[in-house]
């Protein structure tokens, strides 16, 4: 009963991040709703008794992406008056919400399959992945890295770019 109502609690936080990070209109404020959704994965993660996978997320989305985007965000310093103006704003999101639902329920149903299939495997821990993700991934890893950097980096110099100027 417990794991079903911290399952409940965090399932609010997931959808309630989400929401806040599509509805807002202060880039800001979406980075925060961002934020609230991953600690929610996060929270998940935990409950599933997955420590390593929740520590992950915590660092690379909560401690990387959101600081870096916000970061971003605050150097970029983009007004209100700049953005879209989206009238169908909530249509759009309404559509592509039925649009992804059967493709969503497929992803369940063959990950469900699949771990009936596969439940007679030995279970993998923490160090095996770290062992695995820093021996033979790690220049994957930093290659990742480095191309999140330069693109944060790019869109930065693409945005404080005045009109008629070259940087």
């Amino acid at each position: 009963m417990l794991q079903v109502t911290l399952f409940s609690i965090l399932s609010l936080f997931i959808l309630g991040g989400s929401i806040a990070m599509i509805t807002n209109k202060q880039t800001i404020f979406s980075a925060f709703g961002f934020l609230v959704a991953m600690i929610g994965v996060a929270g998940v993660f935990a409950l599933l008794d997955n420590r390593f996978l929740a520590i992950a997320q915590i660092m690379v989305s909560v401690g990387a992406i959101v600081v870096l985007s916000t970061l971003t965000i605050l150097t970029i310093n983009m007004k209100a008056s700049s953005l879209p103006h989206e009238p169908q704003k909530y249509l759009w999101i309404g559509l592509s919400t039925l649009l992804v639902s059967p493709f969503t329920y497929l992803l369940y149903k063959s990950l469900t399959w699949a771990s009936l299939e596969f439940s007679n495997v030995t279970v993998i821990d923490s160090r095996l992945v770290g062992h695995t993700l820093f021996s033979s991934w790690v220049l994957p890893f930093e290659i990742i890295s480095i191309l999140l950097l330069t693109g944060m980096l790019g869109a930065i110099v693409i945005a404080r770019k005045e009109k008629g100027k070259r940087v």
